[in-house]
C-alpha cells in the first residue's frame, strides 16, 4: 500500500514517520505549500516524492490513500477529490468544519467504497483502551458522569474557538467510553479577542439514563492540564494524561443511598477504600491508529475512529458553537 502525506506542519512528521514504520505500507509522496517544509521532508526521507501541487498524488495512479494533515477548512475538498481519485482518506481531527461537509464525505465514501477514517489517536491509547476495558468488565459498576480538563496557555487560532480546537480529542474520548452519542448540550464561552472566537469554553454534554459529560477548555491557563475524571457508582478513574508511568489510578470510593431514605430526607452512606493504579504499556498510540487504517482498507474492517465517530464529533462541535452564540441555549441533538 502507499500513501501520501498531506501537509508537513506539526503532525504531518508524525504521521510521515509512522506510516514509514508501518508493515506493508510505503509512504510515496508529501504535500505542502511551504517550500521549507518540503526540504526537510527531502533531508530526512530522500526516497520520498514531495510537491506543492495536489494534483501530483490525485493523478498518481500507484498511490492508494492520503493522510491530511491541514486546517480544518481544507479538509473536505482534499478529501473529496481525494476518493473522486479512488483514494481512501485518513483525517486529522476535526474531520470536516461543518456537519453537512462531514455528511458529504461519508455519502462520497459509501458511494466509492473508499475507506474515510479520522485520527482521533486518544482513542489508541493504552490507557484509553484500559479505561474502556474496566467499564465493558463492571469494575467502576454504572457509569455516571465524564468529567474533562483540557486547559493551558496555548495558541490562539485564527479560524475556530477553543473548543474546536481542544475539545475533539476529549469528546471522541467520551462518546467512544460511553458507547454512544450524546441527546443534548450546551455551552458556554468568551472572547477576549477582537476576532470574537471564545478563548475560554465550558461544554456540557447529556447522555440517556441521566449520565452527564463536562469539558473545560482554555487557551488562557497558566498551567497545562490534560485531566480526565470518569464517575461511576462503585468506582472512579482519573486519568492524567500528563503522568508518565501512572496515568490511570482508579479509586475505591463511592456511595450508597440508604434504604431509610425517603423524599424529604436523603441518606448516604460513603465507602472510602484503596487507590489502584494499573501499569499501562508505553505504546505509541499513533502506530495503532496506522495499522487499523492499514487494516480498514485490507480487509475491509470499520476502523476504531470510524467516519461515523468524526460525525458525532463535529456534530457537536458546530451545536456547541451555536449554543455559545445564543448564551448557553439548550441545543437537542
Amino acid at each position: 500500500m502507499k500513501i501520501a502525506i498531506i501537509g508537513y506542519g506539526y503532525w504531518g512528521p508524525n504521521l510521515v514517520r509512522n506510516f514509514a514504520n508501518a508493515n506493508e505500507c510505503e509512504v510515496s509522496w508529501v504535500f505542502d505549500l511551504n517550500s521549507k517544509q518540503l526540504d526537510r521532508v527531502k533531508k530526512s526521507y530522500p526516497g520520498i516524492k514531495t510537491t506543492s501541487d495536489y494534483n501530483d498524488i490525485l493523478n498518481d495512479t500507484d498511490t492508494d490513500a492520503v493522510a491530511i494533515a491541514t486546517p480544518v477548512s481544507t479538509h473536505y475538498k482534499l478529501a473529496e477529490q481525494a476518493m473522486f481519485q479512488g483514494k481512501h482518506v485518513l483525517i486529522e481531527k476535526p474531520m470536516t468544519a461543518s456537519v453537512e461537509e462531514s455528511q458529504k464525505l461519508i455519502d462520497l465514501s459509501i458511494k466509492t467504497g473508499k475507506v474515510l477514517m479520522v485520527d482521533h489517536t486518544y482513542l489508541y491509547t493504552d490507557a484509553v483502551q484500559k479505561i474502556k476495558e474496566l467499564l465493558d468488565a463492571g469494575e467502576i459498576g454504572k457509569l455516571h458522569y465524564i468529567d474533562s480538563t483540557r486547559i493551558n496557555l496555548g495558541l490562539f487560532q485564527r479560524d475556530v474557538n477553543v473548543i474546536w480546537d481542544l475539545a475533539p480529542h476529549d469528546i471522541s474520548i467520551c462518546n467512544y467510553l460511553m458507547d454512544e452519542a450524546p441527546i443534548g448540550l450546551q455551552a458556554v464561552g468568551v472572547a477576549h479577542t477582537s476576532n470574537n472566537l471564545a478563548n475560554i469554553a465550558y461544554l456540557t454534554l447529556f447522555y440517556k439514563d441521566n449520565k452527564i459529560a463536562h469539558f473545560n477548555c482554555s487557551w488562557v491557563s497558566p498551567v497545562k492540564i490534560r485531566q480526565m475524571l470518569i464517575g461511576g457508582d462503585q468506582k472512579m478513574i482519573l486519568f492524567n494524561d500528563l503522568e508518565n508511568t501512572e496515568k490511570l489510578r482508579i479509586y475505591d470510593k463511592g456511595y450508597n443511598i440508604l434504604p431509610e431514605s425517603d423524599r424529604d430526607q436523603i441518606l448516604i452512606d460513603y465507602r472510602i477504600g484503596d487507590i489502584t493504579i494499573p501499569k499501562i504499556p508505553q505504546t505509541e498510540a499513533l502506530a495503532s491508529m496506522v495499522a487499523d487504517f492499514i487494516k480498514a482498507i485490507q480487509t475491509g474492517s470499520t476502523p476504531r475512529s470510524s467516519y461515523q465517530s468524526g460525525y458525532d464529533v463535529v456534530k457537536i462541535l458546530e451545536s456547541a458553537e451555536l449554543s455559545i452564540s445564543n448564551k448557553g441555549k439548550y441545543i437537542d441533538l
